[in-house]
């Protein structure tokens, strides 16, 4: 099932461009996104401005915390495995899902151990304009070549590289664990299904998937 939660199109730049959200995802246990072995946590340098970081990828256990599972699934390739449900409780998850990438960005710092490792970023407008573009193409690559993962709050839908269409229109939280063509196209760890665990979508469908929300970065 899905929780139908509206998506708020005029939110303000101080807070509710973060608003979270949550869908719904079968129960599963933990699954290796890409087929990647599950202790694998080093991160795969690549040419061509390529690079992968290895997750060990969890599905969210409910319907509800995909923010948790998002972070959980972030922090796997700096080598950690937290607890979803302590993760929940430090941001305040409820079956209303994650208010604000700003509960998760505090968290990612105390697991990652450094108080600023992570900032969040807010997109305000409702469609990202080449400036943002440009930022979250360079914080994605910044972070990955960090050894961290970015982790985005999403809603409404985007299509892959592979033209798969992904729709998430009452909010979702989901990793950002690599990208190739110098940022340009980004890797995706989706705890929603363990079908479509993971996934490529450009820089530019991912900044407009962020749109009137936020992401956490270093």
């Amino acid at each position: 099932m899905r929780t139908d939660l509206i998506r708020k199109t005029a939110l303000t730049a101080a807070g509710l461009a973060f608003t979270g959200g949550a869908i719904a995802a079968p129960i599963t246990a933990a699954y290796a996104a890409d087929a990647k072995p599950t202790t694998q946590t080093q991160s795969d340098r690549k040419p061509s401005g390529e690079r992968q970081l290895g997750v060990r990828y969890e599905a969210q256990p409910n319907f509800y915390y995909c923010g948790p599972a998002a972070t959980r699934n972030a922090l796997s390739v700096q080598g950690k495995n937290i607890n979803v449900d302590d993760m929940a409780k430090e941001m305040g998850t409820t079956e209303a899902g994650t208010n604000s990438i700003n509960d998760i960005t505090p968290v990612l710092n105390k697991e990652t151990g450094k108080a600023d490792a992570y900032h969040s970023v807010e997109i305000s407008k409702p469609d990202a304009d080449a400036t943002q573009t440009d930022k979250l193409r360079a914080d994605v690559v910044k972070t990955v070549d960090d050894g961290r993962a970015v982790v985005a709050n999403i809603a409404g839908t985007s299509t892959d590289t592979d033209g798969a269409i992904h729709s998430f229109e009452g909010g979702h939280y989901i990793s950002v664990v690599g990208y190739r063509d110098g940022g340009n196209v980004v890797k995706i760890a989706d705890s929603a299904d363990p079908n479509q665990a993971s996934y490529e979508v450009t820089a530019e469908h991912l900044a407009d998937w962020i749109a009137t929300r936020g992401y956490a970065t270093s």
